[in-house]
């Protein structure tokens, strides 16, 4: 598998794993999502709350799973932010050295890879959020997210292939 291949499904798991955490750790006591939207947003009054995320939300968890996985967010969180931080100035310093009038190779060399160096951090550390994740599933619920994650997947790509491609240079 080449490193493109391989980064770019790791973008779409840390794409799905995040999008899934975060309607669960928006998931309120009684599981209608935190209640607090005035005008009926995700959460509220008529809104979609849990179910509306990742796969997450078709898996009927118990609260204790629940509980478990609004934790292993938090310290996800937690152990993730400065390396976001560095993604985030990596990112960047790349922006920059591009812009950068003349052109200076090496700066632009040295500053993407400081960003895949960052980005590959980032993926390991979504690659490990998953896997704590899945850990707290049954056997039964791992299957089924694996089915809905297929699905998503089978969806995205039919989205791209219908998707009508633009020349360059039309906005």
């Amino acid at each position: 598998m080449t490193r493109l291949r391989k980064f770019t499904l790791g973008a779409v798991l840390v794409a799905l794993v995040g999008s899934g955490a975060a309607a669960l750790y928006a998931q309120g006591p009684d599981g209608r999502g935190r209640g607090g939207a005035p005008f009926g947003g995700p959460g509220g009054p008529g809104g979609r709350g849990f179910a509306a995320g990742f796969a997450l939300g078709q898996l009927d968890l118990s609260d204790a799973q629940k509980q478990q996985v609004r934790e292993i967010m938090q310290r996800h969180r937690q152990q993730t932010q400065p390396l976001a931080q560095r993604l985030q100035q990596a990112m960047e310093a790349q922006r920059v050295a591009i812009q950068a009038i003349p052109v200076n190779e090496s700066l632009v060399r040295s500053a993407a890879q400081d960003l895949a160096v960052a980005q590959a951090d980032m993926a390991v550390e979504q690659a490990r959020l998953h896997s704590d994740i899945f850990g707290v599933l049954t056997a039964e619920q791992q299957e089924k997210a694996k089915q809905v994650e297929a699905q998503a997947q089978a969806r995205a790509k039919e989205r791209q292939q219908r998707a009508p491609r633009q020349p360059k240079g039309q906005v």
